[in-house]
């Protein structure tokens, strides 16, 4: 018989300019980044034991995102899902910090032409927002659509990295 492997999770909550930011990390590697009020966020009991410690490096690279200092985060990632949903996840990456792209073209890219519906719910269960940048997707008329933590978060992420916002003020 084969023991299983034991999974080590914890979480810490932080703060941001766009609220209180749960971060849960699986064996060390950040496996989400939710926002308060976001659609889909697992139950807080699964989130782990409250421990700081193995977001030492995450928080700092959210300061200085936060900062207008970074615009490409590099972390060790926990990214589960299925295949589909991690391809998606993987072209999030791609897309440039201030830039977007619509859920047709991100199919497109993919390979998956026809696919934008898919590419929409995948992008919906995005576990790692903001690092795992799924506000730079939007509608084929470039509306904002769908977004797990409200369309005005989505917004004044944009904004920001457009530098057409204001950093400084809080949302909430």
């Amino acid at each position: 018989m084969t023991a299983t492997p034991t999974v080590t999770r914890q979480h810490t909550v932080i703060d941001s300019p766009y609220g209180a930011l749960t971060l849960v990390a699986t064996d060390g590697a950040l496996a989400g980044l939710y926002m308060t009020g976001q659609r889909h966020r697992p139950p807080e009991e699964t989130f782990g034991e409250p421990d700081p410690r193995p977001f030492t490096e995450t928080v700092r690279q959210l300061d200085a995102y936060f900062a207008g200092e970074l615009r490409t985060f590099d972390l060790p990632l926990h990214l589960g899902g299925t295949p589909f949903q991690r391809g998606v996840w993987a072209g999030l990456q791609q897309i440039p910090y201030g830039e977007t792209c619509s859920y047709g073209e991100l199919a497109e890219h993919l390979g998956k032409p026809g696919a934008s519906r898919a590419v929409g719910l995948a992008n919906g269960k995005n576990p790692i927002g903001i690092i795992v940048p799924c506000h730079r997707v939007v509608g084929a008329s470039g509306s904002l659509t769908g977004y797990g933590g409200g369309l005005e978060r989505k917004q004044r992420l944009l904004d920001f990295e457009r530098g057409t916002g204001d950093e400084v003020q809080a949302l909430f």
